[in-house]
């Protein structure tokens, strides 16, 4: 997709899009904004564009339930290691920060993606034990600012994760914007330092947001009259048809 008004209506719709999956789930935004991007554009550049549409929305996610501190207590050591693998992959420049390696990087874009999506319609229930979870949470942590950072998905494995260690639904939701919100701060500081963000990827970052926030207000919507269970059924089969596409069909 060569032209530049094509490449701005596709780029508008996919954040309208995945704004209103956002809506109407309260998850998938970035899943859905970088994996489609991804397929008109090189990886590092989808993941600049979506970089201020979700930090927004998980700031707002991770504020929203009054469990801000405890869940900061909780999940400290994952943090942490959010950003100490984020950092490690960069130094390597693995990934997003490698320009040649693109195809690779959309081979493991839709591997992940395929990862993600078995997860959620498996609904795995996993448990994790007090004593282990601050050692675990530091090495899920670890891997997922890795994967995060090669990628540009940050929810491989934290998400299996939160949900193992014994979470409310409603803390499950605010973990999962705190956890986010500390993914995207880590990666945006990984495209800044390896250049691969400069004031003209920022500023269409920022213009992203009316799409998104346009989707989100359609997501509502529809939220109110469909079921969510479909909904969601109909979300992680397209994230596999997304996936299987950036994989084997447009590597």
């Amino acid at each position: 997709m060569q032209d530049s008004s094509a490449l701005v209506a596709f780029a508008a719709f996919t954040f309208i899009l995945a704004g209103t999956v956002k809506g109407v789930l309260g998850l998938g935004l970035p899943t859905v904004a970088v994996g489609l991007l991804s397929t008109v554009m090189p990886p590092a550049q989808a993941v600049a564009l979506m970089l201020v549409p979700s930090l927004l929305t998980n700031v707002w996610q991770a504020f929203t339930g009054g469990h801000f501190v405890s869940i900061l207590l909780r999940l400290w050591p994952a943090l942490l290691a959010i950003i100490a693998g984020t950092w490690i992959a960069g130094r390597l420049e693995l990934g997003l920060l490698s320009p040649e390696a693109a195809s690779s990087t959309r081979i493991a874009l839709g591997v992940t993606l395929l990862l993600y999506a078995a997860i959620g319609l498996a609904k795995v229930q996993l448990a994790v034990s007090d004593r282990l979870e601050p050692w675990l949470g530091a090495g899920i942590g670890l891997v997922t600012g890795m994967i995060s950072a090669v990628t540009g998905i940050y929810m491989i494995p934290a998400v299996a994760y939160y949900q193992a260690i014994g979470f409310t639904p409603d803390e499950f939701i605010q973990a999962q914007g705190v956890s986010y919100s500390v993914s995207t701060l880590a990666l945006g500081g990984l495209l800044i330092g390896g250049h691969a963000l400069d004031k003209t990827g920022a500023s269409a970052s920022v213009i992203a947001v009316i799409p998104a926030v346009l989707g989100m207000l359609l997501g509502q919507a529809i939220r109110s009259v469909t079921r969510p269970a479909i909904f969601r059924l109909c979300f992680y089969l397209g994230i596999i048809g997304l996936g299987l596409h950036l994989a084997v069909i447009h590597p």
